[in-house]
């Protein structure tokens, strides 16, 4: 079974005889428009036109949510469906049989050289990301990349780098629960100070996933899955939560692995302070068999909570007043208004509009590096016992290039001493007067959470 994201695309450089699959009955047409690989393009006004999409990966993740949310578009005359990639030449045949795409590729460069797409939906596991995307993005194409964005800080600069200066190409991120009519209300709320002061949040992403789940060769893997749950489950909320308080100025966390035999961590907590001064505690975890996502942020005057799994809509979201809010305030803290459902095409409508518009979306650039920022220094604060600040972590910081940094007993090149088993407890002795305290080893977090993996 073909799962989110198991369908990867070729590399950039990769040819096969099955280049261009073309859809049955239609017959192979190139472009007039064909330019050399990575010959870098400008963007082409899209006034007056149907907007050219093409999809790179064809697993679940782009059967499920991003060929419907262009479908969509598509019926409303926005966007045209041009051509689709995948490495697997049957899957993507199937793909644009059952989409209606009429043209199939197993070769990135090709498709974008024939095709010449406006937008690039990336459906393919992150360690691709950053290729494809600086492919999309030199073909004059813009992008909109599943999460996690990149496997590192150190990519996002790389691709940033090769965005449009003035009017796009501009790479965003699918970050869907940032958009629907209940994040845009409670986000206007709280940037309005409507109910006061945002003091106290909790944002929890605690799922539960089998070892069949991390039998999928490239998942629990820092090189090909970029991270644990803080980084592929977890992103999501925290990317909401930081878009509705703001910035963040500092985090303490630790992070386990407890059950599963990855490289990676199935659990982590942190500690997160905002340059508002607000104050939340962030748990992301694959161990928990009662799945919920969830964000609760109270203000002064009202408690915010937002209660979901995978979406949320306006049912799912819930404000509770002080005692003595008036009652009006109250009303209007509580109408959402019509429902949009947090989705896929909720961003895709956003992305379209800024497309059209020439400008930068959200979720893209300094908006969309700042939940990878703070997912980079969760995991330097529990590998090295330290509070991390926004903004230090850069180029020659070993954080900035692989999201172990190198840590041992999270590197896989320094695996940790196996644990060795416990020895009964013997009866406590009276203390003796302390001594100083010596500086606690950076690994300590990890040797300690390897020993129970």
């Amino acid at each position: 079974m073909r799962t989110a994201r198991d369908a990867t695309t070729s590399k950039t450089t990769e040819h096969t005889e099955h280049e261009s699959i073309e859809h049955e009955d239609i017959a192979h047409e190139s472009t007039e428009h064909r330019g050399a690989p990575h010959e870098r393009r400008s963007a082409v006004p899209l006034d007056g036109r149907r907007i050219r999409a093409a999809v790179i990966g064809t697993g679940a993740i782009a059967s499920g949510s991003h060929l419907p949310a262009l479908a969509a578009l598509a019926a409303e005359g926005e966007v045209e469906i041009v051509a689709a990639v995948d490495i697997d030449a049957d899957a993507v045949k199937r793909f644009c049989a059952d989409g209606g795409v009429p043209h199939g590729y197993t070769d990135l460069d090709r498709m974008l050289a024939e095709q010449c797409p406006d937008l690039v939906s990336i459906c393919t596991p992150p360690t691709l990301h950053r290729e494809q995307t600086v492919a999309a993005l030199r073909a004059g194409a813009w992008v909109w990349c599943e999460k996690p964005p990149v496997p590192t800080l150190a990519d996002f600069d790389a691709v940033e780098a090769q965005e449009g200066t003035d009017g796009g190409p501009y790479a965003s991120i699918v970050f869907q629960h940032r958009f629907g009519s209940g994040a845009r209300h409670v986000r206007r709320l709280i940037a309005d100070r409507a109910m006061g002061r945002p003091l106290v949040a909790h944002c929890q992403t605690t799922w539960y996933r089998d070892a069949a789940y991390y039998a999928v060769p490239w998942r629990g893997k820092w090189e090909t899955e970029g991270g644990g749950p803080a980084m592929g489950h977890g992103i999501h909320q925290m990317d909401l939560l930081l878009d509705l308080l703001g910035p963040w100025s500092e985090v303490r966390a630790m992070a386990g692995r407890l059950v599963h035999d990855v490289q990676t961590e199935d659990v982590s907590t942190a500690l997160v302070r905002f340059e508002s001064g607000a104050l939340a505690t962030v748990v992301n975890s694959v161990l928990s068999p009662d799945e919920v996502s969830r964000i609760r942020i109270d203000c002064e005057r009202a408690t915010v909570e937002l209660t979901h799994l995978y979406g949320h809509s306006n049912d799912n979201w819930r404000i509770t007043p002080a005692p003595d809010a008036p009652a009006e305030d109250v009303a209007a803290w509580q109408d959402f208004g019509a429902d949009v459902p947090s989705s896929h095409l909720a961003q895709l409508r956003d992305l379209v509009a800024s497309m059209r518009a020439g400008e930068r979306p959200r979720s893209s650039g300094a908006d969309g590096r700042t939940s990878l920022e703070l997912i980079t220094a969760l995991y330097k604060s529990a590998f090295t016992d330290a509070t991390v600040r926004a903004g230090e972590i850069g180029p020659g910081d070993p954080y900035y290039t692989a999201l172990h940094g190198g840590a041992p007993g999270w590197d896989p090149a320094t695996p940790a001493t196996p644990a060795t088993p416990a020895t009964p407890a013997t009866p406590a002795t009276p203390a003796t007067p302390a001594t100083p305290a010596t500086p606690a080893a950076p690994a300590a977090h990890a040797t300690h959470e390897e020993a129970s993996a």
